[in-house]
């Protein structure tokens, strides 16, 4: 018996990127057609992250857009990302992959209360045309917290691994791991486990441009937004029944032509949901500016909507979360989508008055409204302007053109430093190291699923 070749393509954080789709399924179009002329065995997975609410065919059909551009091009398995995961809501993420053509697998996530999702697999195993069986596990990043918001349990990925691995490798005669959980818990897992052949990773937008081998174990990854795609090569010995070489590569694919086909299918999607964003929030008298560095009163109005909506005494929110203006006339929901498209939650924090004043100081320097921030459910340019309600913020500019803040008033009142008061803001500042006093406050209360733009739709009908 010869020896069999078995190729994986898989991609990663697509995060709705589609201006890279048609040349990415291009190129699997064409792969598969060499396969298919020399009998060879493929698989094309994803590792999660492909679903990201900031574009509006994600918005506009939930995700159910992009479940049907994976089924257009024949998907055989997917993990679930944190996108997928904690952006939509209880229901919509229940309803994903109803309509799914491919399997879904996702070990350590579950629903709360039963039933599971009849999608829902903890692995899969896909069989070769000669019986050479690949066992398929995916695992995704605990946000505990938040999927717990939602309804649904998330478990330690090691645990998972402990009763999943086992399992995989009685039935299956190669093991691969989707993971999106991070490059070091990638390199973790090779360390600690063995049997898993491939650790296909995600999650950090890490890329191996020609895999790493980590003890036996072989990790590929191909960063983010589909600048790359990954393809897997097996060589699988039956004879000896053990995996003679692999190799793993992240193509570019910044010069692959793109498939017309394809562009047609992204195109036709948009259309359907731009269609679903039409619909009315509300009509302007006039119209309402932004302006990154300077307080506008539409920023204004969503800073006081976060406040009020939450219950705090402080809010804060940066201006570079409103990315457009809005036109005199009648606003849609595909409006807000436009001007605020981030998937980023309201969230509540308790600090003292010493802390408070302490934020509001970083807050007013020109080093942090100029950060280019990328990620944490960001999707602007810069950081820009922080603007406050609830408290009244004297100072002045000193010697070196920076403003200093002087005294912050609570109701006319300073505030005092050893008093504890709740503050909003949006969820991306409980995580980096923009704001430690916010990241390491011990009481957060995230509000989920609402995102911004569902307060700001809320403050301009109000």
């Amino acid at each position: 018996m010869k020896n069999e070749k078995l190729f994986i393509y898989f991609t990663s954080d697509l995060h709705s990127h589609f201006e890279n789709w048609p040349q990415m399924m291009g190129f699997v179009k064409k792969q598969k057609e060499k396969h298919d002329r020399k009998q060879e065995d493929y698989f094309l997975f994803d590792n999660g992250d492909h679903v990201d609410r900031f574009h509006p065919i994600a918005e506009g059909l939930m995700g159910q857009g992009n479940v049907q551009l994976m089924n257009e091009s024949g998907y055989d398995v997917v993990n679930l990302g944190n996108n997928e995961g904690i952006t939509l809501s209880e229901e919509d993420l229940y309803h994903l992959y109803d309509d799914a053509k491919f399997g879904v697998t996702c070990g350590n996530l579950s629903k709360m209360d039963p039933p599971q999702p009849s999608w829902l697999k903890p692995y899969q195993v896909l069989t070769s045309r000669k019986g050479t069986r690949v066992g398929v596990f995916g695992l995704t990043a605990p946000f505990e917290t938040f999927y717990k918001q939602l309804g649904w349990a998330v478990t330690s990925p090691y645990e998972a691994i402990e009763k999943i691995l086992p399992v995989v490798k009685e039935e299956a005669d190669v093991v691969v791991l989707l993971s999106h959980l991070g490059i070091n818990d990638d390199e973790e897992i090779a360390r600690r486990f063995d049997g898993i052949d491939v650790i296909i990773g995600g999650h950090t937008h890490h890329l191996f441009q020609n895999g790493e081998l980590v003890n036996d174990t072989l990790l590929t990854a191909v960063g983010k937004h589909g600048t790359h795609i990954g393809e897997v090569m097996l060589e699988w010995n039956p004879r000896e029944a053990l995996l003679e070489d692999k190799q793993a590569y992240a193509i570019s694919t910044e010069h692959m032509k793109k498939d017309e086909s394809v562009i047609e299918q992204v195109q036709q999607k948009r259309l359907d949901a731009v269609d679903n964003l039409k619909t009315p929030v509300t009509v302007l008298k006039q119209g309402m500016k932004i302006a990154w560095f300077q307080e506008t009163e539409l920023m204004q109005l969503l800073t006081n909507e976060l406040k009020d909506w939450t219950e705090a005494d402080i809010s804060m929110l940066n201006a570079g979360v409103l990315l457009d203006h809005l036109q005199e006339g009648p606003i849609t929901y595909g409006d807000l989508h436009r001007i605020c498209p981030h998937p980023m939650n309201p969230c509540k924090v308790e600090l003292s008055g010493d802390e408070i004043m302490e934020v509001i100081r970083v807050a007013h320097t020109k080093e942090l409204t100029e950060i280019k921030l990328k990620g944490f459910g960001f999707r602007g340019e810069v950081i820009g302007k922080m603007v406050f309600s609830g408290v009244d913020i004297f100072g002045g500019i000193g010697p070196d053109g920076e403003y200093r803040v002087h005294r912050v008033h609570l109701n006319g009142i300073p505030l005092q430093h050893d008093r504890t008061y709740t503050f909003a803001t949006a969820d991306t500042f409980t995580f980096g190291r923009l704001f430690p006093e916010i990241a390491y406050a011990k009481i957060k209360t995230y509000y989920m699923p609402e995102l911004l733009r569902d307060l700001l739709k809320h403050a301009l009908q109000k």
